[in-house]
């Protein structure tokens, strides 16, 4: 319970923080296909760590030498 009233907890904060981020996240398309370098970010890896993935036959580009977002998903489900 907040100590004075109006106060509001970490939680409530949180709570809306989440909210707010789940909010613009589904109010902005997601791209089918994105660069290394965006697959990395999304990854939390470096653009030269996909690179090597790539090359390893982990993930594939697509003709265009992008990569589609389902296999980031997918890489992003067994971490």
């Amino acid at each position: 319970m907040p100590a004075f009233e109006g106060e509001i907890e970490v939680s409530e904060i949180e709570q809306a923080a989440r909210r707010a981020v789940q909010l613009y996240a589904e109010s902005r398309p997601r791209p089918s296909q994105v660069t290394m370098t965006q697959a990395g970010e999304m990854l939390g890896i470096t653009r030269h760590t996909v690179s090597k993935m790539v090359k390893a036959g982990q993930m594939k580009l697509n003709r265009c030498g992008l990569i589609p977002v389902e296999q980031v998903d997918r890489m992003l489900e067994t971490v």
